[in-house]
């Protein structure tokens, strides 16, 4: 592999112009979200909406990733999420496991294989790798066992000088339940690192803390934590109560988007522990649920921007942020569009943290909890309008039978029901969206020709209880009893959560008992606002059996990519496809078979005059699809 290289010096840091970043122009991928803004655009139209229909699988390469699960319960939590770099020639990625691949793009014939030997029998919370980073000719990958390893991109061997031996122990100073499971961010000289830590365990849950490593040597440069510890800072009053400032997470799980120019890292930030009682930690508590623009240089804050104020109901900031530029009253403006779990779409001054669009504070239901205080209000933006379900009510109740909707009807009519940021409760809130999205961790992509933000979405309410810890039986205060109920402990709060959702069981599987579609992919109009076309996206149910299962979506995990060909590329259902939709009407084009289900997000690149499309078909333990150990590659 050829790798030139020319550096030029901005703010301290030393920043290149190498193929990871000239490649955007010949088809490469080389970051997670094909640039390090996350716009997930490739402008290759080799393939288009004429020829789209006339793919067909040019290779299959497998893993063997599904051996390394025996002897473990790895398998019920794996999900092969990654998306691959295309470097040169090379493919890079990560499985489940964290082991990184390198592949040959034509052929997909293996180049090398590196086996962090992470100990499967470790209970994970997730057990998933988005992906791997790429600086010059080192490969990095952040592990769920909370380490950060430097590779040669030609061998796939530890680079010595990283680290010790080649890696770099993330648990350092914080904890051992330290994981990550999105790539890091590269910004000049620096590998910017988040976490991922289990929610709902305990109060003081292990600190979410931000790093930012040099590339070369791997000592720490800076190191940023969301939840503010010193008096002297601004947020500090922000967290309320004798033991606020002992909360944990806060972490930022989602993939960092970097802007070189103006030596800005855009940080989304999760909710505090515990995700649904906030009792232990009342007031607005910033910095959680935030984005927030760090100087990549020095990892000061240059602004921030709270989604959410005083969290209750899991909406982290899931998707990548994406960075580019609108025509604005007449002039172009950098921002930072930034997609949540509640359907809402912030879009801000990327420079200044301003909502571009009008964002209002408006009132919201208040907490029945005794011990809590929830926040008055919440920031709705204005534009674009809500995406998903952001109320549901006893006549929208939904089943295949009579005897489903009866079930429906009566579950809806049970719980406290005021619509989005309705709170916990004793009785049981329902929660749309819930925490699964609206827009979740597959995140959007942008086509800035056509100022188009195409993404896809779930519309599956969650159903919220908190139990009075001396009400729980000790045999349930463990996950997924029932088959169905995960149960948090929220150890060092007085309650113990419950969450459901709008759905049972029958012969079939899942039940729907909210109204379809489940699942969908739709197109937004950044200049006005406007969403222009929305689609079901895939099918639950057996077509077969039920004609109209297609018309009714799927829960989908997983994201979507556009391309210079008019073309929306997105897998992520439960069955298992590859879909191809028209960027401007969202017309299906193309549906393509694949060996398990995809919950990924796929990319596009171009070698040998042919461009290729890819996906990882793996599965996904927790959501109960096809699992497998395949990455495909179609062409024409």
């Amino acid at each position: 592999m050829h790798f030139p290289i020319k550096f030029c010096l901005l703010n301290g840091l030393i920043f290149y112009a190498s193929v990871v970043q000239s490649q955007s122009a010949d088809g490469g991928w080389p970051y997670y979200g094909k640039d390090a803004g996350g716009s997930r655009y490739s402008s290759l139209n080799q393939i288009n909406a004429d020829n789209v229909s006339r793919l067909k699988p040019a290779w299959t390469f497998r893993t063997g990733e599904l051996e390394t699960y025996n002897g473990t319960n790895a398998l019920s939590k794996a999900a092969f999420e990654a998306t691959p770099l295309l470097i040169g020639r090379t493919l890079y990625f990560s499985t489940p496991s964290d082991r990184v691949f390198a592949i040959d793009a034509m052929n997909g014939k293996q180049l090398w294989v590196f086996d962090p030997k992470v100990d499967l029998h470790h209970d994970y919370s997730e057990i998933s790798s988005r992906g791997v980073s790429v600086w010059q000719k080192t490969i990095y990958i952040a592990t769920i066992d909370g380490r950060l390893i430097a590779l040669a991109a030609e061998t796939g061997k530890r680079v010595p000088g990283f680290g010790v031996k080649g890696e770099v122990d993330l648990k350092a100073g914080l904890g051992s339940d330290i994981s990550v499971t999105s790539p890091p961010a590269v910004i000049g000289n620096l590998i910017v690192v988040g976490t991922s830590l289990g929610d709902n365990n305990r109060f003081n849950a292990t600190a979410g803390t931000v790093r930012a490593y040099d590339v070369q040597t791997g000592k720490l440069v800076w190191s940023w934590d969301p939840i503010p510890r010193d008096p002297n800072d601004p947020a500090f009053e922000t967290w309320k109560g004798p033991k606020a400032h002992e909360a944990g997470a806060a972490n930022a799980w989602a993939p960092i988007s970097a802007d070189v120019a103006n030596d800005l890292v855009f940080i989304p930030t999760s909710s505090p522990s515990t995700d649904y009682y906030g009792g232990e930690r009342l007031g607005q508590n910033l910095y959680g649920d935030c984005i927030v623009a760090l100087k990549a240089s020095t990892g000061k804050m240059a602004w921030y921007f709270q989604v959410v104020h005083h969290d209750l109901w899991d909406y982290d900031i899931a998707a990548q942020p994406i960075l580019t530029s609108l025509l604005h009253d007449g002039r172009q403006v950098p921002v930072v569009i930034i997609g949540t779990k509640m359907g809402f779409i912030f879009v801000l001054n990327r420079l200044t943290g301003k909502p571009v669009f009008p964002v209002e504070e408006r009132s919201v239901p208040a907490s029945p909890i005794a011990g809590e205080k929830s926040w008055p209000t919440q920031p709705f933006p204005v534009i674009p309008e809500p995406l998903g379900i952001q109320k549901i009510s006893a006549a929208d109740a939904w089943g295949i039978t009579d005897s489903d909707r009866n079930e429906s009807r009566k579950r809806i009519n049970s719980y406290w029901n005021e619509g989005i940021f309705t709170p916990p409760s004793y009785q049981g809130s329902i929660m749309t969206p819930g925490n699964v999205g609206g827009i979740h961790w597959g995140g959007m992509c942008y086509d800035s020709a056509q100022t188009l933000l195409i993404t896809n979405i779930n519309r599956l309410p969650a159903v919220i209880h908190l139990v009075p810890r001396e009400k729980m039986p000790d045999s349930l205060i463990r996950k997924d009893h029932l088959m169905r109920i995960e149960v948090g402990r929220q150890t060092g709060t007085p309650y113990v959560l419950e969450r459901d959702y709008l759905l049972g069981f029958n012969q079939d599987g899942l039940n729907m008992l909210c109204p379809p579609p489940w699942g969908t992919v739709l197109a937004i109009d950044m200049h006005s606002g406007k969403k222009i076309w929305e689609v079901p996206l895939g099918y639950m149910m057996d077509p077969s059996r039920y004609p109209e299962a297609k018309n009714w979506g799927s829960l989908n995990l997983g994201g979507s990519i556009v391309t210079g060909g008019g073309l929306v590329f997105v897998a992520a259902s439960m069955d298992n496809h590859l879909r191809a939709f028209d960027e401007r009407t969202g017309a299906l084009l193309a549906e393509l078979s694949l060996p398990a289900s995809a919950q990924a997000t796929p990319m596009t690149y171009s070698v040998g005059g042919k461009q290729f499309v890819l996906i990882a078909a793996g599965g996904h333990g927790k959501l109960g699809t096809k699992q497998g150990d395949f990455i495909v590659a179609f062409t024409l």
